[in-house]
């Protein structure tokens, strides 16, 4: 399945402050209702202790709730200003759950940026900034937006594009059942958007054509 554009800025939005603690016993709870609602029974021995599981699960899985990008994108470099030149990062492995079946979403995603204000960022935080908008119920659409959206807000690079490329669960496991699907969604920002030249290098980037 062929790709959105990712046009419109999205909110950096963060539900709840990162101190805010994760109420398990209330996921346990709810876990077991499920269990029961499809006609199992949650006190046998493989389900007994599925509820507390599930619940630090649901706990790592989405910790990006209690996250901001600008925890790692604030941690820079000093870069002497080089021009045009573009710093990529490509194949950046993507976990998140789809917010309408909570249902997993796998897949890469690739940055490429433009730095601005003589700062770099290290190219781990690169990929704890994708995780951060990753590891919450997400649209694929609004997860490519919101790390374009951080690198300008945060780190005020001069330009940003973001590709990902995902397979999701929630259409090979149910509803159409297609297995070799996959979904595209690319965000443009600043100069990668305005300028042709630019944006085409940063593609060939993507695709590795340019080592």
């Amino acid at each position: 399945m062929k790709a959105h554009l990712a046009t419109l800025r999205s909110p950096l939005e963060v539900v709840a402050p990162e101190s805010a603690s994760v109420d398990l016993p209330r996921i346990e709870r709810a876990v077991r209702e499920i269990l029961l609602a499809i006609g199992e029974d949650p006190n046998r021995d493989g389900l007994a202790e599925t509820p507390r599981r599930v619940a630090v699960a649901y706990r790592d899985l989405f910790a990006g709730l209690r996250q901001h990008p600008a925890d790692h994108l604030r941690r820079v470099f000093a870069h002497d200003g080089a021009g045009d030149d573009l710093v990529a990062v490509r194949d950046i492995e993507v976990f998140s759950m789809c917010e309408h079946h909570l249902l997993p979403f796998t897949g890469h995603a690739h940055v490429v940026y433009l730095p601005g204000a003589e700062r770099v960022v290290g190219l781990s935080k690169i990929a704890r900034t994708v995780d951060v908008f990753a590891r919450r119920p997400q649209l694929q659409e609004r997860l490519t937006a919101q790390i374009a959206d951080a690198f300008i807000d945060q780190l005020e690079a001069r330009g940003v594009a973001v590709v990902v490329r995902a397979e999701h669960l929630c259409m090979k496991m149910r509803g159409v059942g297609k297995q070799r699907a996959s979904m595209v969604t690319t965000a443009y920002r600043g100069l990668l958007e305005q300028s042709t030249p630019l944006r085409a290098e940063a593609m060939a980037l993507v695709a590795g054509e340019l080592r």
